[in-house]
């Protein structure tokens, strides 16, 4: 695999909590750090309160005993259904992540999505230290994509769960 590719990691869970209770936790930038091994939580900019397009967060994150921030702008925000963010520049994001809610079952089918590149990002530069490698560089992040992603979408279930 390639960046030029546009790598993607999916997982998702079934949550017994209707897709509105889940809307709320997912648009939770603060709560959702306490769910994640890697974004350790955030802050909305400019004002804004909530997930809707347009809006601006800074996140922080912690991985391997480095810290970074990031700032992401809502790009879609469709209260109970999606809520869609770029990492840096919303045209050349270092990462699209997106949450799908359906309901299903008395629940919520919960879709977690990320997209790295095509812009650069931390990523991107280990690449460029060893471009020979760059299959493996991708394949190791998409691994620990998947598990983060799956350790989150378990911590948002066992909340949105106790809290219904």
């Amino acid at each position: 695999m390639r960046m030029s590719e546009l790598p993607t990691v999916e997982v998702e869970i079934f949550i017994d909590a209707p897709p509105e209770r889940v809307w709320e936790l997912v648009t939770d930038i603060v709560a959702m750090g306490e769910w994640s091994p890697e974004y350790d939580g955030g802050e909305w900019l400019d004002g804004a309160t909530v997930a809707v397009a347009g809006a601006r967060f800074r996140g922080h994150n912690s991985r391997e005993g480095r810290e970074w921030e990031s700032v992401s702008t809502v790009i879609a925000a469709e209260s109970g259904r999606s809520f869609v963010w770029a990492v840096g520049d919303p045209d050349n994001a270092s990462a699209t992540w997106r949450f799908d809610l359906t309901p299903v079952r008395k629940g919520t089918r919960v879709r977690q999505h990320v997209q790295m590149g095509p812009g650069p990002s931390g990523l991107t530069r280990r690449i460029a230290e060893v471009p020979d490698r760059e299959a493996d560089v991708i394949a190791a992040r998409v691994k620990e994509h998947h598990g983060n992603m799956q350790a989150t979408l378990e911590g948002l279930k066992s909340a949105a769960e106790k809290a219904g």
